[in-house]
């Protein structure tokens, strides 16, 4: 009976001595997360595999060859690539190599000019880079050669006005001048001749007539080379070809209400600012901008073309 009391004391015993025990629970130790590395970077000229990738779709999307790829990768089956692998997908020649930077010593440093030095450099390198105009230069033989002015220009009002006014202008004055400055100086103009008359500037036939809306003066007919007299004693105030439709172009202004117009010459041998003497031979006839050998002749009082054969000599 006894036996049988003491087993349960026994089991207690155990049981308090278990509770009691001093060794320590387990620990679960984690690492702590590792953060995720971003994707990778493909050097310049190369490409980096990616899942679903072919050398055919890679060749593509470079628009290359995949025959190029496999050569400059080594492959010797295209189909053998791998996530992750980095191929070449250009030539070494067409990768960009960085250029190394100058030292700061060899770096030039200057003093920064003025604003006045500035413009005025600015303006002699635009000056010394521009071509040397078109300069005319009378030849050995008296023979005037020109160059159009600025490209050629389509007949107008404003486009006549502008070859011939900016010469007739008055001198500009100061705002702040004394009236006595400021007023224009005296007209030396010649006037039309001796008489007051004309003169036929070549001896051919009238073969166009005037007429305001087609034709600002008359066509005369002649043969290459017939020479070109001036129609009164004035001053050359143009010379040039930048008249569309006038080619060769000589204007004498012969006093402030009257100039004559001379054009399609093939030479000319006067030069602006001349003084001319009426029957003077200015040009040679020809057919610059024009169908066939001619002069074209005009007179214009203050601008406007008149007709000629009201004041030219009958003949």
């Amino acid at each position: 009976m006894l036996k049988y009391k003491v087993l349960p004391l026994a089991g207690l015993i155990l049981a308090l001595a278990a509770c009691s025990s001093n060794a320590p629970a387990p620990v679960e130790v984690r690492a702590p997360a590792r953060p995720q590395e971003g994707p990778a970077v493909a050097k310049p000229g190369h490409y980096i595999v990616k899942k679903g990738d072919t050398l055919y779709s890679i060749a593509n999307l470079h628009k290359r060859d995949y025959r190029e790829l496999a050569a400059w990768n080594n492959l010797t089956d295209p189909n053998l690539i791998e996530v992750g692998q980095e191929l070449r997908v250009a030539p070494q020649a067409d990768v960009l190599v960085a250029k190394p930077v100058a030292p700061a010593s060899s770096i030039e440093s200057r003093p920064v000019p003025p604003p006045a030095v500035i413009g005025s450099t600015a303006a002699s390198s635009a000056s010394s880079s521009l071509p040397p105009a078109s300069v005319s230069t009378p030849a050995a033989t008296g023979e005037l050669k020109t160059e159009p002015k600025g490209g050629r220009i389509a007949y107008t009002p404003q486009a006549w006005k502008d070859l011939t006014q900016p010469a007739d202008k008055a001198p500009v004055t100061s705002a702040s001048a004394p009236a006595a400055q400021s007023a224009p100086a005296e007209s030396k103009a010649p006037v039309v001749a001796d008489d007051g008359s004309w003169s036929w500037p070549v001896s051919g036939k009238v073969i166009g007539s005037f007429n305001e809306s087609s034709n600002k003066g008359v066509d005369l007919d002649g043969k290459l080379g017939d020479p070109v007299l001036a129609a009164g004693t004035g001053e050359v105030k143009y010379v040039g070809s930048s008249l569309r439709g006038y080619g060769n172009l000589v204007i004498i202004k012969h006093n402030n209400d009257f100039s004559s117009v001379y054009a399609h010459n093939q030479e000319i041998l006067v030069k602006e600012g001349q003084q001319v003497k009426k029957g003077q031979k200015i040009a040679t006839l020809g057919k610059s901008d024009a169908d066939r050998p001619k002069l074209h002749f005009e007179i214009r009082r203050q601008g406007k073309p008149v007709d000629p054969l009201k004041l030219l000599p009958t003949r």
